[in-house]
């Protein structure tokens, strides 16, 4: 198996409101905030920031693959202190390098296209990606770009049959397939928690994000026929016995999480 499951956390970009509101002058803070006023005032209500206002802060991935020592990662790219552009470049060298099937959920909605603009913002390189049959003629009929390809298979997408109406949240779905769910915190407070300098705590949760969508997309291939119960049965066991020997706090609460809940 070679599945790179992903997830991004993001925070109103500071800098890009200030180029285009005029917010030189106000806090960090301040400047959220009055980000916040004025897309509440555009949508009626709604605060959160188009795609290309959103500054990525967290990338975090969970890999299996045949060539790492357990089979299985699960980290957060880049160190954090790193740039932005460093961590978007990160996440598109390993698709250079492996070419896995990505696994979201709602990367096509969201994560894909803010990792588009702050890409294009930064320069980044990422000819694989962007593949589409010209240099690889395999991608003309599976590529990342595509939202009906697997290459990248978007679980929310898929299981609700592309239907907008039809869509559940990663929280809702992880816990009734059996996985923890959200831990530690969930999306809303991010921002707060990158104000108050905890970065480290913001990458720890990305990371569980990470694992309940590659645990989805573990059940989901049972329904593909692509796993059988006994080959689900043995690729859980080795992503449960790699958390436990993380020693990695979140990791290790992960996994106890996810076996208190097969035991209950």
């Amino acid at each position: 198996m070679n599945a790179l499951a992903f997830d991004i956390e993001t925070v109103p970009d500071i800098e890009g409101g200030n180029r285009l509101f005029g917010l030189e002058g106000l806090g960090d803070r301040e400047k959220i905030q009055a980000m916040q006023v004025l897309r509440r005032q555009a949508t009626g209500g709604r605060d959160f920031q188009r795609h290309h206002l959103h500054r990525i802060v967290a990338i975090s991935v969970a890999f299996r693959h045949e060539r790492l020592e357990d089979g299985i990662r699960v980290w957060s790219l880049g160190e954090p202190d790193s740039t932005e552009g460093e961590l978007i470049q990160h996440f598109f060298d390993g698709l250079d390098r492996y070419t896995p099937t990505l696994v979201s959920w709602n990367g096509s909605g969201f994560d894909l296209p803010v990792l588009h603009y702050r890409s294009l913002f930064h320069g980044v390189v990422a000819p694989r990606y962007w593949e589409e049959g010209e240099g690889d003629r395999e991608f003309r009929f599976n590529n990342y770009l595509n939202r009906f390809h697997k290459r990248h298979t978007d679980l929310m997408d898929v299981l609700s049959g592309y239907q907008g109406g039809a869509f559940g949240g990663l929280d809702e779905i992880a816990t009734l397939a059996g996985l923890p769910g959200k831990m530690g915190m969930d999306g809303s407070q991010v921002a707060e928690a990158w104000l108050d300098g905890e970065l480290t705590r913001i990458r720890d949760y990305c990371e569980t994000d990470a694992l309940n969508t590659y645990g989805v997309y573990l059940k989901w291939l049972v329904n593909t026929g692509a796993l059988g119960p006994d080959e689900l049965a043995a690729e859980q066991d080795r992503l449960y016995d790699y958390l436990i020997r993380s020693g990695r706090t979140h990791l290790e609460e992960f996994a106890q999480a996810w076996k208190d809940r097969h035991d209950g």
